[in-house]
């Protein structure tokens, strides 16, 4: 049997080599021949007679793939691999790494809240500039309790969001293709009540994953219904929100400010109006990138090829009807 892996050089730990996990594999594994390439032109060659792949398959790469049986994305997005028609038709399955995006990206989004909210990134300039601003600082930070926080999509990221809003006593609602009752939300609404989740949130929280129905679900016309002075955190797929409308709306003062990991494209192109706002706190889509992600996500194929050579159902299966 023949695997071929992306290689992962994000994923490396202090003291390890760039190949770490290709050799993990093969030492546990070591009766199959695991084959580790990054050029296009040499995953189209090994890959013809292999039957895993593990990464972001281009189209030529899968369609040279006569043999696979399955895909492995490394990430927890799989809108790459929803791009090729051919897989999308195809009974091949493909599985993610979801949950150990889970807690970091949550963290993340706190993380986001607390600096807009108390203006860390105000303060960290003054800092810099050796500026002692006390007094200017006053009615401009925000009470986290008691504010409304809303999340768009109530998935694994959106419940670990709401989950960590409940300690800081915040009110929180949600909006999900497949509405059902939170124990940490107040309400979770069916999409036809966005609006409403606009109009009540102080923080709008976008976990939604990239799909043909929220690629472009929040633009100028949905932040304009937007609560006066509320914020944007936008944290799952870049393409969900209107990045120009989203900057002309914190500009103009009707939102009052945002924090980004996630754009389209990435990275942003040097007119996005989200750079030079001071009002923005950007983060280059790493919101995960703690060292629990790595070792969940080695764990998490490592435990899927067991199930593989067992034949035992999968972790983590996605829906390519739903494209996550």
């Amino acid at each position: 049997m023949k695997v071929v892996m992306e290689p992962m050089p994000s994923g490396i730990g202090p003291g390890e080599s760039p190949d770490v996990f290709f050799k993990e594999m093969q030492a546990t594994f070591p009766e199959v021949q695991f084959v580790e390439v990054s050029e296009e032109a040499d995953q189209i060659r090994e890959v013809e007679d292999a039957e895993v792949y593990y990464g972001w398959p281009s189209r030529d790469v899968f369609l040279a793939g006569k043999n696979l049986k399955w895909i492995h994305c490394p990430g927890t997005g799989i809108d790459q691999h929803m791009a090729i028609p051919e897989l999308v038709a195809s009974d091949i399955p493909i599985t993610n790494a979801r949950e150990p995006h889970v807690a970091p990206m949550a963290d993340h989004v706190f993380g986001f809240i607390i600096v807009l909210a108390h203006k860390l990134h105000w303060m960290w300039n003054d800092q810099k500039a050796k500026s002692w601003r006390m007094y200017d600082y006053g009615w401009k930070q925000l009470d986290l309790e008691g504010s409304t926080l809303g999340i768009l999509a109530m998935g694994n990221i959106g419940r670990a969001v709401a989950k960590r809003a409940q300690g800081f006593s915040m009110k929180v609602y949600a909006c999900d293709k497949f509405p059902r009752p939170s124990e940490y939300a107040e309400e979770v609404w069916g999409m036809d009540r966005l609006d409403d989740l606009l109009a009540i949130s102080d923080w709008l929280v976008v976990t939604a994953p990239i799909t043909d129905e929220t690629r472009g679900m929040i633009g100028k016309e949905q932040l304009q219904k937007m609560k006066q002075g509320s914020h944007m955190i936008i944290i799952s797929r870049g393409g969900i929100v209107d990045e120009f409308a989203l900057g002309e709306a914190i500009e103009s003062g009707h939102l009052a400010g945002a924090g980004v990991d996630a754009f389209d494209p990435e990275p942003p192109v040097p007119n996005n109006p989200l750079w030079d706002n001071p009002n923005v706190v950007m983060s280059p889509h790493a919101s995960a990138f703690t060292p629990g992600l790595y070792i969940g996500r080695r764990n998490v194929f490592k435990e899927n090829f067991r199930r593989y050579l067992a034949g035992e159902p999968f972790l983590y299966v996605c829906d390519k009807k739903l494209g996550y």
